[in-house]
């Protein structure tokens, strides 16, 4: 039994913000974003759009390329072939309650599926495979799942901090995830074969959006002069984040028993180039073994990962049977990798 990604979607707002643009707002220039970040433009939603809206595109285009059918109809019958919806975010429609993988259930028509939302921060779709492929496996009736990342980052900024500001991008990427009857072990094996997931939770205050929590809630007649944001401690995070790559991929590798030149391709969170960077280094992995896009959306959070994989995927950058290892980190603290056969 292996629980193997059939198909993969994206959606990224049409508009786009370049480092320019960001200059135009806040005191900082496209040279300095790009060498300090690898940035060099975001995409922002427009005010009608929401967390679930970008989620329902990716969605959609994951389960047009399982069936290779555009049609209303056949979107319909995929949905109903769903048993569970994971969404990663940390900018959800609403605040606790109704969760928005059950907005996505609802207007997908993916009656039969079992819905829930996961905050893990930058972690969330690394964390959300996991928890995907555990709920298939415990129950053999179920067969197929649909994870998503999705994120509004660009309702979170904090534009007083310039620093921070220009990291944050929106979209969304999703996945289907099969549960096949491929072995999961051995020469011929494929689908998610490892997970290694884990958090330091005593950083949380490293990367967090501090009011509107029950630790911190508005009042009754509360004037707000600044809206909900994030709030990031960026050094300590940095700090964090290079070694959270550098000891995961380790992990992993140890845990296989295999060296880096059996690795295809590592498609880390794209928070920022020079962490990915610094960490290659350390490990002495190459620059080209990374696969990053960071370049054309920025950080988007727990949408990073999934984004960047049908990118590769839809451009033929990853074959049948190559290993894939994912890599993520951030908010709570959180980190944690996959090994996939494609």
């Amino acid at each position: 039994m292996a629980f193997e990604i059939i198909a993969t979607g994206k959606a990224v707002p049409p508009h786009r913000v370049t480092n320019d643009d960001m200059a135009a707002k806040v005191d900082t220039n496209d040279e300095w974003i790009r060498s300090h970040t690898g940035i060099g433009a975001r995409h922002f939603a427009d005010a009608d759009t929401a967390c679930s809206d970008l989620a329902l595109e990716a969605a959609k285009q994951a389960l047009i390329m399982m069936t290779g059918d555009d049609r209303e109809e056949a979107l319909k019958e995929a949905a109903l072939s769903l048993d569970m919806i994971v969404l990663a975010s940390a900018t959800t429609d609403y605040y606790g309650c109704p969760s928005t993988a059950c907005l996505i259930q609802d207007r997908l028509g993916a009656k039969n599926a079992a819905a829930m939302d996961i905050t893990a921060g930058c972690t969330g779709f690394i964390y959300g495979l996991e928890t995907a492929a555990g709920l298939l496996g415990i129950n053999p009736g179920r067969k197929r799942a649909l994870v998503i990342g999705s994120e509004i980052l660009s309702r979170v900024i904090d534009w007083s901090d310039r620093g921070s500001c220009v990291l944050f991008g929106d979209g969304s990427g999703a996945v289907i995830l099969e549960k096949t009857d491929a072995p999961s072990q051995g020469p011929d094996r494929r689908g998610l074969v490892r997970s290694i997931l884990g958090a330091d939770g005593s950083g949380a205050q490293h990367l967090v959006i501090h009011r509107g929590g029950s630790r911190d809630p508005y009042k009754t007649d509360e004037v707000v002069a600044v809206s909900p944001h994030l709030a990031m401690n960026g050094r300590a995070v940095y700090t964090f984040a290079v070694k959270a790559v550098a000891d995961t991929i380790t992990a992993l590798l140890e845990a296989e028993g295999i060296g880096i030149d059996s690795v295809a391709r590592i498609v880390p969170h794209q928070a920022n180039a020079r962490i990915v960077q610094a960490a290659g280094k350390r490990l002495g992995i190459p620059d080209e073994k990374f696969f990053l896009n960071i370049e054309e959306y920025a950080n988007t959070s727990a949408a990073s990962i999934p984004i960047a994989l049908d990118e590769l995927n839809r451009s033929g950058g990853l074959k049948k049977g190559d290993l894939v290892m994912t890599i993520g980190f951030g908010g709570g603290l959180t980190y944690g990798g996959n090994i996939i056969i494609w």
